[in-house]
Formats: structure tokens, C-alpha cells, sequence
């Protein structure tokens, strides 16, 4: 039977990276196996013709730029025209969300209540701290609305506050106040199913609203996109790759330091591929060490070209000490190339001994010396690689593709409309027993 579904996805746009990025890849995933509608906000409108979408018929885009325009100017103001300070970006975003939901009742409220959506699905904002009234307002009449994927709000690790500070997240400290607004419960009460994108974000609802929670990690892989084979040769040095923003807490610098002696050695190559304020540091230390011919400072690269340069690689590091989804980790993977991580948060819950490697959570000397050790491990058994790169791929394959995350979605779609008599259960690496 053909679910009819309303997917709302205000911030989605095949163009983009991160959140919009998300968006788009599962309201685009879901339409190809429902009946759907999208809703998105304007600014996306000609990213969607440009990808084949017809306004009408399969999406609609709403014009909120009055409201929002002014709130991003003010963020930028308050983040110092900076790319750090995103917990302030999202603040006032979710300032403005409720707007974007005002104007789509207003456009869809007599189609949902005379039925012709079987179910209605807010995928973003991603972040918990943006309640919905078109929560209740399904609740009324009866149409099922499903919430998620929720996620962030990881807690930073005492040990990188400084970190915190450098990315201007001031607003983190109280972040959690959102909890105490009225709508955050409302929205969870009036909700039929909620997808909690981390584990961090499945603990952090009330116990009372847990029984219709799913974990299901936000981040995905788009086969179009991520579809060739790592390549790189198993003779010669470990060839190892950061793919991210060179931000302290994303931890290029402590790969660098940690993976000094194998470069002199000649036993590794490393390649950091990104931009950021951390870029001045490293070329310093690299020129400093001696280490030209064994780093590579690619710069920023377009999403679309990662993969290109991914291939040449046998290991992903990335040793981020907060990052809610790591959907880079799930790329590499797709390709071939196994994750080294920090055990912490999103990388930490996609990666287990089965596809790479996990290091704990510590200060900077810890972290430093935990990579080091698992680096030296890898160059000691390159023969495990090829093992590992199999079982990432066969992992991807399973679970993490755009269009397996959207399989897994309507079996929560079928479980709301009362198709199925059973929760779904998805076999994801660490669920939770109370999800299955």
C-alpha cells in the first residue's frame, strides 16, 4: 500500500552540505518509495528545479526570507562574521521556524484534514530545540506526524573548553534550558513516532515519550555520489586522510602531532583535506618538522570531488572530540577506507572493531598517544585493511545508504498507520535494547 506523506524539510538543498544537505538526501530518498509531497523554504526552490523536482506536483516552496534574512544577519553579527558560533545560527534560526510552520498550515491545512496525507514528517531543523505546532495540530485530526531525525547538543568534553570558547559556543552552556519551553514536550506528546539521530539524543528524552522513539543516525550515503573503490596501494607507506573543518576540536593538529615519527619515517603519508583557522598552524609545523613531502594541505575541496581524493587513501582519521553525525565516516566507509575515530558521539556509534578502529575520549596528550598507538598498530597489520574495507562497504551497502535509511523510515511509517503489528527494528551496529 502507497503512503501518502507530507515531508517537511525547510532547510534541504542537493547543493549544500550539512543539515540542508541531510535534508534533501532523505526527503529525496523517501518521495522515490511514497507518495510525497516536500515543503521546503525558498531559498532552495532552484536548487530543487535544478534537480529534476517540479514545483506543484512535487514540492512546494515557501517564502519565509522577510523573517529569516534578518535573524541570519544578526547571527553573523553576534558570531563575528565567523563560521564558528553555530549554536547561536541555530538559536535564531528556531526563532524563525515557527513562522515557516504558521505559513505552511495556512497553505496545507485543508489538504491534511480532508486526508489526502496519510502521514505528515517534520525532517528538518534536525535540532530538538525547535518545537512544532504542527504536532498538535495533526494530533487533532488524526494524521500521524513523525519527528526526526533529532540531534545535537553534544556535550563538550571538559577537556576542550578552550576549544569551545575559540568556536564561540557561549550559547552551549545553557543550551539545555530548551527543555523547560512549553512546546518541547507538547511536540513530543502530540508526536506518533520521534527519530533520535544519536544515542545522546535518545537519552535525552523524557522517559515518558520513549516508547515511540526509533535511534536512527542522521547521516546517510548517496550511492551517486559515493560510488567508486579506495585504490590505494598496499605497498609503500600507510596513505592516511582527515577530510573536515581545521578547527581545534576536530583535532587535525593532534593527528599531525600523533603521526610525526611514522611521517619521518617515511612509513605514512597524510593528507588533510579542509580549510579553516587551523591552516596556518599546520603549514608551520609542517615546514617546521620537515614533513613537506609528507603532508599534503589540499585546502577546501567541493563535497562532490571527496571522493575523488578519498580513493587514494587506506584510513579516515578523525579525531573529533564533537561531531553529533560524522557523516564523512559513513563516506570513507562507502569507499573502502576504514575510520580511525574518537570514541565519542556520531563517529563513535558508526564505527566498531568489525569496519576500524575507536580510540577513548581524553585530554589532547591522551588523544595525541591514543592515535599514535593505533596508527603504529595499522602500519604493523596493513594485511587486516582490506578485511576491514570489505565489512565497511557491506555496512553501507546494509544500513547507510540514503535509500536503506528511507526503507527504515517507512517501516516507522507503517508502524504509526497501524500496518505492521511489530516495532520495526533495524539491526543497526549498538542499538538499543529497547529498541528492538
Amino acid at each position: 500500500m502507497t503512503t501518502r506523506a507530507l515531508l517537511i524539510a525547510e532547510a534541504a538543498n542537493p547543493e549544500w552540505a550539512s543539515v540542508p544537505l541531510v535534508g534533501w538526501s532523505l526527503a529525496k530518498a523517501l518521495a522515490d518509495i511514497t507518495d510525497a509531497h516536500i515543503v521546503t523554504q525558498v531559498r532552495n526552490r532552484e536548487a530543487f528545479l535544478r534537480a529534476g523536482m517540479q514545483e506543484g506536483s512535487d514540492f512546494t516552496a515557501i517564502d519565509t526570507e522577510n523573517v529569516l534574512r534578518p535573524l541570519y544577519k544578526l547571527g553573523t553579527v553576534l558570531r563575528g562574521g565567523s563560521t564558528a558560533g553555530w549554536t547561536i545560527q541555530t538559536a535564531l534560526a528556531s526563532l524563525g521556524y515557527p513562522f515557516f510552520e504558521r505559513q505552511l498550515w495556512r497553505q496545507f491545512a485543508a489538504r491534511i484534514q480532508g486526508g489526502e496525507f496519510d502521514v505528515v514528517h517534520r525532517i528538518t531543523p534536525l535540532t530538538p530545540t525547535a518545537p512544532s505546532s504542527l504536532a498538535r495540530k495533526c494530533a487533532r485530526v488524526k494524521v500521524p506526524f513523525v519527528l526526526g531525525p533529532l540531534n545535537g547538543g553534544v556535550p563538550w568534553p571538559k577537556a576542550f573548553d578552550a576549544a569551545r570558547r575559540q568556536e564561540r559556543e557561549w550559547l552551549s552552556y545553557v543550551r539545555s534550558a530548551y527543555k523547560l519551553m512549553p512546546g518541547y514536550r507538547r511536540t513530543l506528546a502530540s508526536a506518533s513516532a520521534v527519530l533520535a539521530g544519536s544515542r545522546y539524543t535518545f537519552e535525552e528524552i523524557p522517559v515518558a515519550y520513549r516508547a515511540k522513539c526509533f535511534y536512527l543516525p542522521e547521516n546517510a550515503v548517496d550511492p551517486a555520489r559515493f560510488f567508486r573503490s579506495a585504490t590505494a596501494a598496499q605497498e609503500g607507506p600507510l596513505r592516511v586522510h582527515y577530510v573536515g573543518r581545521l578547527v581545534p576540536y576536530k583535532g587535525a593538529d593532534m593527528l599531525l602531532a600523533a603521526a610525526g615519527p611514522l611521517l619521518q619515517s617515511g612509513r605514512m603519508r597524510l593528507d588533510v583535506v579542509g580549510d579553516g583557522p587551523l591552516m596556518p598552524a599546520l603549514r608551520t609545523e609542517v615546514e617546521r618538522e620537515g614533513l613537506a613531502g609528507a603532508v599534503t594541505l589540499h585546502g577546501w575541496i567541493e563535497h562532490q570531488r571527496v571522493q575523488d581524493v578519498l580513493c587514494d587513501s587506506h584510513v579516515l582519521a578523525l579525531p573529533s572530540v564533537r561531531e553529533f553525525g560524522g557523516g564523512v565516516v559513513l563516506e570513507a566507509m562507502a569507499l573502502g577506507v576504514v575510520p580511525l575515530v574518537v570514541d565519542y558521539a556520531g563517529p563513535g556509534e558508526l564505527v566498531d572493531a568489525e569496519v576500524g578502529f575507536k580510540i577513548p575520549l581524553g585530554d589532547r596528550a591522551s588523544i595525541v598517544a591514543g592515535l599514535r598507538r593505533a596508527l603504529e598498530r595499522i602500519v604493523e597489520h596493513r594485511t587486516d585493511l582490506p578485511n576491514l574495507a570489505k565489512a565497511c562497504r557491506k555496512r553501507i551497502e546494509s544500513h547507510y545508504t540514503w535509500p536503506a535509511k528511507a526503507r527504515q523510515v517507512r517501516e516507522v511509517y507503517d508502524w504509526v498507520l497501524r500496518r505492521r503489528p511489530t516495532r520495526p527494528r533495524f539491526d543497526l551496529p549498538g542499538e538499543f535494547p529497547h529498541d528492538t
